[in-house]
């Protein structure tokens, strides 16, 4: 069973590493698009994949340090469990799919690939060997009363920021949802319009009379979900643009030619 230490000690590799993985994201980002992209999930400077996914690895793998072999092999098989969870989950939950390794080889639908899943293994051998002990010391020089306040403040603000993000997808799905029901009414329309029956109503005067209100009617109908649909594509939240820009290979599981739309929209 965990101390009270232990656990306080879990807590703040959680922070530190969640850190060191979003600014390892910012790096790489920055090295392939010469620009800063904040890639993280949250809008603060962390990302907790990286945090739950080195801590787990630094908890339970720590008593295999001594077998270099044994230490890689579970490395591998916990970090590559433990990104295939969350982006299932995150898939399940958000609807959204936010990495996709479907053009790597012997990927798993999509969340993970063998590829990747080895690098990680090497990256979780230089952290236990060479990265954690350093870390580890860094902590045990911060009072206890400082680490506990700090663990608070930051736990608190995480909290925010996900509940902030949370709240600003499910929003920004509502509004894929809204232009796809638009665009399903503007099909609807130029289906009616389209209909032979329709062109052979009008022959007779009374039908023309007719036809001009109904197609009046459908004008202003339409002029109204055109200005629906491009009010739905303007004005992006900063969040959303955050997002779409972290994550440039996200994938709408119930929205996806609406999400298309707007990362071409959005991107000009």
């Amino acid at each position: 069973m965990l101390s009270s230490m232990s656990i306080y000690f879990i807590l703040l590799y959680f922070f530190v590493y969640g850190f060191l993985g979003w600014c390892t994201e910012v790096g790489f980002a920055a090295f392939k698009t010469h620009h800063f992209v904040n890639r993280g999930f949250l809008n603060g400077p962390i990302c907790p994949i990286y945090g739950v996914g080195v801590t787990a690895v630094i908890t339970v793998l720590t008593p295999y340090k001594s077998d270099i072999i044994v230490l890689y092999i579970l490395s591998v098989v916990l970090v590559t469990v433990l990104e295939g969870v969350t982006g299932w989950a995150m898939d399940k939950i958000f609807h959204n799919k936010w990495w996709d390794y479907s053009d790597m080889p012997l990927n798993i639908g999509g969340y993970v690939c063998l590829l990747f899943s080895i690098v990680w293994g090497f990256a979780c051998l230089f952290i236990i060997y060479f990265i954690q002990p350093l870390v580890h010391d860094l902590l045990a020089f911060i009072p206890t009363i400082v680490g506990i306040i700090l663990i608070i403040i930051l736990g608190i603000t995480l909290i925010a920021d996900l509940y902030v993000t949370a709240s600003t997808i499910f929003k920004f799905n509502r509004r894929l949802a809204a232009m796809e029901k638009i665009a399903a009414e503007m099909h609807e329309i130029s289906d009616q319009i389209g209909q032979e029956i329709f062109e052979k109503t009008i022959r007779a005067l009374d039908a023309r009379e007719r036809s001009q209100e109904i197609n009046e009617e459908l004008r202003s109908r339409i002029a109204s979900l055109h200005a629906r649909y491009h009010e739905s594509t303007d004005k992006p939240g900063r969040i959303s643009r955050r997002l779409m820009n972290a994550f440039p290979k996200m994938e709408s599981r119930q929205h996806k030619e609406s999400l298309e739309v707007l990362k071409k929209r959005w991107k000009r």
